[in-house]
């Protein structure tokens, strides 16, 4: 089996015209720069990773034709290389690519030809490396037992330029014995899973079954699918993905039954500069595309459409975005149900009363944290907001508000490498952070001699220095003095008060943090019942307290 899908020959790209297949399998020499936009628009090459390789042979194939007696007119390549980069406007590859070539193109055709065959073995070693990676992760996911996995659309070798992405890691598990069978969408209206990926999931020998798209949900809800891989035309800083339409609709699905969503792409994929999908210009194709099926027409004449060639699906519904260099995006659905665990928990001890108190868990560059204004004692898993750590902004395509304290937890994760917080109200330590509270500045409340002390965590289990937070009615000036704190004192214990408003504890997991923040309840507790706390005033700033 030719592992390739494009190749350069005598001055043209040759590669395999997807619109005849599976019936026809033909070959398309591509010699000039309107056949390669030709080829790119009307999907004779289609794949993100593909087209952006066809784009940069686009760009060879200009210099040659404007380079004369070995000068090359650069403004006339620029043009054509501005108009093949927007041939299709979502995929991030496209520009990628031809943005990487251009840039060799006042050195001559040879050069931008050969930045281009660099780019074309890359392809092949990344998608191996995305592919290896993805099957670690979904075994992991979904151990001990053969898959059963749903795909949609085309994500193979057509879709690169060799091996593939998703398509790629259905290769490696299907290597390692670990495939029992894939559920293939046929993906309207261009159906390029019946008509591509069958066919390679043919060529490469893995048992599969093709299904119209609208039945992949009944599929999830009766037991049918383990897990769903899926490709991607561009991935946002936010872990937003944009994807063959009805991508969407298969995460939702997924996160519904607690199914895995993994999406396998090249690095090239993520678009570090767009910060959510609400920025991504989605394509809209013709009429005729939906109106017809196999060139009969099906629809009455004049019917309008709505005809997007993509949809954009938020990152909290993706468990995981892959690249070569693994895990680069992760949003366990598990965390929500954890949180929403510990929080009635919690709720159940009169520690989070009513609306109050918040739970977090760190995903990657995000954090999942309990809404606002939500019982903690009838709290689910759907109650959850993903924020991005770096500046506590929600993600896109939320119903809910975070709640109010978020900016307190992304303080801790963007100075500590805490992977959860929690914030509740217990009342001695409510009370004793209060009692000991400066208004208007930040104090320490020194516990000393407790055998208690080393559940906190420090390195020293005989004192504990916690410092206690005045309680601005503006929440984001308590998170900034909080960073600013925490960044002064690295060595400071994973607790904190703020007064008359709570406590907080983080560690590298829910249970750490919510045990951490019991044992500072605890020792609140024992101070409280001994009697009056003996003040020895070290410092101003300091009250001391232990047996006497």
């Amino acid at each position: 089996m030719n592992d390739s899908s494009l190749l350069w020959d005598d001055g043209a790209l040759v590669t395999i015209d997807q619109r005849g297949l599976p019936h026809e399998v033909r070959e398309l020499r591509l010699s000039t720069v309107d056949q390669v936009i030709d080829a790119i628009r009307t999907l004779a090459v289609r794949g993100a990773p593909a087209i952006g390789i066809a784009g940069a042979f686009g760009v060879v194939i200009a210099t040659a034709v404007h380079t004369v007696e070995g000068v090359v007119d650069e403004a006339a390549v620029q043009a054509e290389a501005d108009r093949i980069a927007a041939a299709r406007p979502t995929a991030v590859n496209l520009a990628w690519a031809v943005r990487r070539v251009r840039q060799k193109v006042a050195e001559g055709a040879d050069a931008v030809l050969a930045e281009t065959l660099d780019m074309l073995a890359e392809d092949g070693r990344v998608n191996r490396a995305a592919a290896t990676n993805a099957a670690d992760l979904v075994q992991g996911l979904c151990p001990d037992r053969p898959l059963r996995v749903l795909t949609h659309c085309n994500t193979g070798r057509l879709a690169t330029s060799a091996f593939g992405t998703a398509i790629g890691t259905l290769r490696v598990l299907s290597e390692r014995g670990a495939i029992e069978q894939v559920l293939v969408d046929e993906t309207r209206p261009l159906l390029q899973g019946a008509r591509l990926t069958t066919w390679e999931l043919a060529e490469a020998g893995i048992p599969h079954r093709l299904t119209i798209d609208s039945a992949a949900a009944w599929a999830m809800a009766t037991g049918q699918v383990d897990c769903v891989l899926v490709g991607a035309d561009r991935v946002t800083a936010n872990g937003d993905v944009a994807n063959k339409i009805g991508t969407y609709g298969l995460a939702l699905a997924a996160r519904h039954h607690g199914i895995p969503f993994v999406v396998v792409a090249p690095e090239s994929t993520r678009d570090a500069d767009m910060t959510t999908g609400r920025e991504i210009v989605v394509e809209e194709r013709a009429a005729h595309e939906v109106t017809g099926f196999g060139g009969t027409a099906t629809a009455p004449a004049q019917t309008e459409v709505f005809n997007p060639a993509f949809d954009v699906t938020p990152g909290e519904l993706v468990t995981a975005v892959v690249t070569e260099n693994g895990v680069v995006h992760r949003n366990d659905p598990s965390h929500g149900a954890a949180i929403a665990d510990i929080a009635r928990e919690l709720y159940r001890r009169g520690w989070m009363p009513g609306t109050a108190g918040n739970i977090s868990v760190r995903t990657d560059a995000n954090a999942v944290v309990t809404g606002s204004g939500l019982s903690k004692g009838e709290l689910t898993e759907r109650d959850m907001v993903t924020v991005r750590v770096a500046d506590s902004a929600p993600v896109s395509g939320q119903e809910r508000k975070p709640s109010a304290e978020t900016t307190i937890h992304t303080a801790v994760y963007r100075t500590r490498s805490a992977q959860a917080v929690v914030h509740i109200h217990p009342p001695f330590a409510t009370a004793l952070a209060t009692r000991s509270a400066v208004p208007g500045a930040l104090t320490t409340l020194r516990i000393t001699d407790y055998e208690l002390i080393k559940g906190l965590g420090g390195a020293d289990p005989a004192v504990a220095d916690i410092p206690v937070f005045p309680n601005w009615p503006d929440v984001p000036r308590i998170g900034a003095d909080i960073e600013r704190y925490l960044l002064d004192h690295p060595d400071a214990l994973p607790v904190l008060f703020i007064a008359g408003h709570g406590i907080t504890a983080w560690g590298d997991n829910l249970p750490q943090a919510r045990d951490r923040a019991e044992c500072l309840e605890a020792l609140c507790e024992l101070v409280s019942r001994i009697g009056s706390p003996a003040a020895f005033g070290a410092r101003d700033d300091i009250l001391e307290i232990g047996l006497t």
